[in-house]
């Protein structure tokens, strides 16, 4: 598919538009920019660029507005194209907008909906696509979009709420460094040069602070370097197989985090499961999806197992039970909405319950970790204070033995 840039009128108003557009031919780029009511003046092809689908990752937010205002306009018997083509004229981010348009031409061409988004896997993931082609085939496709609509907004929910939890102990430990690197570098070796005109022996705690403290204004650029050394080195560990596995491993059994950080995959994989099951999307691709989306590689491979046990015939609640990563509370659920024929509608309760569950830990975390912070600042910064006013103290002693 070729790029061709062109110049064209507006029939109705008769304004003056420049831009490009994506097409196998020329005149399938004019007759495309027609159907656009736009009457092309002139147009030639970008040859630098033939071939090529410029994409790029987009916000969660420009994704859910795109989705509920697309989902909007089609149940209103808005054309897709036609939709898209105002989509892509609203969106404030230029990679949304090229993205959309290069949808809007793709679709134009006679590729399906779905087909046009596989082509951008940056901005639409697996789960995304596969929704819109069950919406498609089922003839559903308003209210797939709406479902996946409200899914992606309950998904950018949760991440503002451990983005907001997360926040303030960082911020504090951040100004807690910060703090006691400037005491380190600029205040004590002040108190130090007139502790040392004294000529006597200072306490253990002082002279230790003291020696720290010419240790940091030697080296501080160093480990500086060493700190971010380690911290690029530990993210890029976890980036790799081993990592993730060790990390994703490690982080569900941590103390106060592990529990809210295993609730939070299980958030994704009842909601994920719920809204690809209710869009009619067969369960093996299904379970193939959401082992995807959970974000943690140990459930990842209990997902995996158990679409394998269910491939063989086995239940869902049946399968996912062999394995510890899932609740009884989860697995007598989703038994339940097997009898009855109603899973999705059970698994999303569960996906609000366990969201409920996580804003409350959240929560409570929160009012746990502020009176801990400001304690923990308060002694490490009230220690380095005491520390450097012991000898003053003992100033009398120090200053007669000096005479």
């Amino acid at each position: 598919m070729a790029s061709y840039s062109y110049t064209a009128r507006e029939t109705a108003s008769g304004r003056e538009i420049r831009s490009s557009v994506e097409a196998a031919t020329e005149q399938a780029a004019v007759v495309a920019l027609l159907n656009r009511n736009l009457l092309v003046v002139s147009i030639q092809e970008r040859i630098s660029k033939k071939g090529k689908t410029k994409g790029g990752k987009v916000s969660l937010n420009e994704l859910v507005v795109f989705t509920r205002q697309l989902a909007t306009m089609v149940d209103a018997g808005i054309a897709i194209v036609q939709s898209l083509q105002a989509l892509a004229d609203q969106a404030n981010s230029k990679v949304m907008r090229d993205v959309i348009r290069d949808v809007c031409t793709r679709v134009e061409s006679g590729e399906s909906f779905s087909e046009a988004l596989q082509k951008h896997p940056k901005t639409f993931s697996k789960l995304y696509y596969s929704m819109v082609s069950a919406g498609e085939k089922g003839g559903l496709l308003a209210e797939i979009l709406a479902r996946l609509a409200t899914y992606l907004e309950s998904s950018a929910r949760l991440r503002r709420k451990v983005k907001s939890a997360m926040m303030y102990p960082l911020v504090v430990s951040t100004v807690a460094i910060g703090i006691t690197i400037f005491l380190l570098v600029k205040v004590v070796p002040v108190f130090a040069d007139v502790y040392t005109s004294f000529g006597a022996k200072l306490p253990a705690p002082t002279q230790f602070l003291i020696n720290l403290s010419d240790f940091m204004g030697h080296y501080l650029i160093f480990v500086l370097i060493a700190l971010g050394a380690s911290v690029y080195g530990w993210m890029y560990f976890i980036k790799t197989k081993t990592g993730r596995d060790f990390w994703d491993r490690h982080r569900i059994k941590m103390p106060v985090f592990g529990p809210i950080a295993h609730k939070i995959c299980l958030v994704r994989f009842t909601r994920t499961l719920a809204s690809l099951i209710r869009s009619g999307v067969p369960i093996l691709e299904v379970l193939q999806i959401v082992s995807q989306t959970v974000g943690n590689t140990v459930m990842e491979k209990a997902i995996k197992a158990s679409a394998g046990d269910i491939e063989r015939g086995e239940g869902i609640a049946t399968a996912l039970s062999k394995h510890p990563v899932f609740p009884a509370m989860i697995i007598r659920m989703v038994s339940a909405g097997e009898q009855t024929g109603n899973i999705d509608n059970m698994l999303e309760r569960v996906a609000n319950f366990l969201d409920e569950e996580v804003e409350a830990m959240l929560s409570g975390l929160m009012s746990l970790l502020e009176p801990i912070l400001i304690v923990f600042l308060g002694l490490l910064i009230g220690s380095m204070v005491v520390c450097m006013y012991l000898p003053i103290f003992n100033l009398g002693n120090i200053v007669s033995g000096h005479g």
